[in-house]
């Protein structure tokens, strides 16, 4: 730590799918700037919560490497836990979350006072009241995003729409129609809206999660341009939310904390043909009950294709939030005789490791349950997609693998799990509709060459010299500045226009995009390039800028007779 300049506090929410690619852009942080230290503030979430003991298992894991620069501290927990609402089990998870504050504000505290350089927060979506306390160490909270750009753009679109418009979104939600959204190219139907938004108290919830987002001064998204190309235009072009940086794809490759393919399973991967087994996998809380596990073998059987199916007993709580398990015997709830005749063409397995499957030759497609971790780890792979999407945004994200992108085909993108109450409303996806999507999945030659396309774009774009290396930007080392100043950029294009963050010790300068400046910024551009790039014409004060929109009083910039004299002499 004795060369640290800055020190960054992480805190993920609590939840595997967020804290992993929270933990891979730390690390891609630290790596590229030798003089940034992190420390990751871990909530441990209850036991009861399907996540607990996949997490304590990866910070064991990693635990066992040498990160340099990269810490972890566990934060306790209170013994009494908020009052769980069947209703709104979101309310619970954010509270829950909440109760942290104090922790958080704690070991900030501890830090500070022994002389560290605490530089900002980078909080999750689901931790927003982490920016009161951010600000009351007087500093500046940035956000990693770990779905995608057309969610978040999705958010501030509702926002506007209810905020701004003062439509019900409630009634809108529940309504049978297709809307346009500002950061998609086709109109949206709004049997993909989450399901929170049917009611009164989910939209209250998005609404106030929205405006506090707006409060943090930029926000970086797991994704990469080359994918989200109109997404990210759309939301770099409005003005009123925080700055937005791509700089994924951000994926842990090394899965499993610490497990591996089973042997047997390699053995049977390794003697099929290439790109012809289907694998089927559902997230950390995918599971079926039996009606529908037994609809899934007959499509399987009947489609004539090999498999691998990562098979999971659902949780016995009353939630759909609780630990699955594996099934002893899975013939339990297949139908009979299932395993035997299909025992040369197929797999049933426990847990999987992702990562490690769709990294296999012979694996060519992959019904997914439509988490954005899980799509980026196919299309890093380049492998083609059928989408069941569950719970969350994942009907959204399946819109736009399926209409938008052309990079999956669908099951049945409507489909919702109640994770509130596992046992209402069960709706049963036929045997016919998996069956149709699994045979497109694997015949459709257009689909797999988009989707071998993309992941070479994935890979070039975390490169060096691709658009998501870029917006992380150079190692800060080669760029201190008078009075210790760290340079870091966060930029697309080849010309940006700087935007500061007062720091308590030290001030650290991002960059903003080509794409996103408008009126005064655009001319602050124009200076930069004129001055920075094209070395054309002298500075007087790059970074002016009148508020002259809003307040012309407000925040006034003097620009002193000796910078104008200097500029004037040089240009003389």
């Amino acid at each position: 730590m004795s060369n640290t300049v800055a020190e960054l506090v992480f805190i993920p929410a609590p939840g595997i799918g967020h804290i992993t690619p929270t933990v891979e852009f730390a690390k891609l942080l630290v790596n590229r700037d030798q003089r940034l230290s992190i420390t990751v503030l871990v909530i441990k979430p209850p036991s009861s919560l399907a996540s607990g003991s996949a997490i304590t298992t990866y910070i064991e894991s990693l635990a066992n490497k040498t990160l340099d620069r990269l810490s972890f501290v566990e934060l306790p927990q209170d013994d009494t836990l908020p009052s769980r609402d069947q209703k709104s089990p979101m309310a619970f998870f954010i509270e829950f979350i909440d109760t942290h504050c104090k922790h958080v504000r704690n070991v900030v505290a501890d830090m500070v006072g022994s002389g560290r350089l605490v530089s900002g927060f980078v909080i999750d979506m689901f931790c927003t009241s982490m920016i009161d306390v951010a600000n009351e160490f007087n500093l500046p909270t940035y956000m990693f995003f770990i779905s995608n750009a057309v969610f978040l753009g999705f958010q501030m679109h509702l926002f506007s729409l209810g905020d701004d418009q003062n439509r019900d979104l409630v009634e809108l939600t529940n309504s049978d129609t297709t809307i346009p959204v500002s950061c998609l190219v086709n109109p949206v139907p709004t049997n993909v809206f989450p399901r929170m938004l049917k009611t009164r108290r989910g939209v209250d919830f998005v609404m106030r999660l929205v405006q506090k987002m707006k409060e943090v001064k930029a926000i970086m998204v797991n994704t990469f341009s080359e994918l989200e190309t109109h997404a990210i235009e759309s939301l770099c072009s409005d003005s009123s939310g925080p700055f937005v940086y791509p700089v994924g794809p951000l994926l842990n490759l090394e899965d499993g904390a610490g497990k591996t393919l089973d042997d047997e399973v390699k053995r049977w991967l390794d003697g099929q043909p290439p790109s012809s087994v289907v694998f089927l996998c559902f997230g950390s809380m995918g599971s079926f009950e039996e009606v529908q596990v037994k609809e899934i073998a007959y499509a399987l059987e009947r489609s004539g294709h090999r498999f691998l199916w990562s098979l999971r007993r659902p949780s016995l709580q009353e939630t759909g939030f609780g630990n699955l398990s594996d099934y002893e015997d899975p013939r339990e709830v297949l139908p009979e005789g299932f395993l035997e005749r299909n025992a040369g063409i197929g797999k049933v397995i426990g847990w999987a490791p992702q990562v490690a499957l769709l990294a296999h030759r012979a694996v060519g497609g992959f019904v997914t349950h439509c988490g954005w971790n899980s799509m980026l780890e196919s299309l890093w792979f380049g492998v083609p997609m059928a989408t069941w999407p569950m719970y969350a945004e994942h009907q959204l994200n399946a819109f736009e693998m399926v209409v938008e992108l052309g990079l999956a085909v669908e099951i049945k993108m409507a489909y919702k799990k109640n994770l509130s109450n596992p046992k209402a409303e069960i709706e049963i996806v036929t045997a016919d509709e998996i069956e149709g999507g699994i045979r497109r999945l694997m015949t459709d030659d257009t689909i797999r060459t988009r989707a071998k396309k993309m992941s070479e774009k994935s890979r070039v774009t975390v490169a060096e010299g691709g658009s998501s290396y870029a917006s992380v930007g150079p190692q800060c080392g080669d760029q201190v500045g008078p009075n210790g100043r760290v340079v870091g950029s966060l930029c697309r294009g080849r010309v940006c226009v700087p935007l500061r963050l007062e720091l308590d010790a030290e001030e650290l300068v991002v960059w903003r995009g080509i794409g996103n400046v408008t009126d005064v910024r655009r001319r602050q551009l124009n200076a930069f390039e004129m001055v920075v790039e094209l070395e054309l014409v002298m500075v007087i004060k790059l970074d002016y800028n009148r508020n002259m929109h809003f307040n012309p009083k407000v925040e006034m910039v003097i620009v002193t007779a000796d910078e104008i004299e200097g500029s004037i002499r040089r240009l003389g």
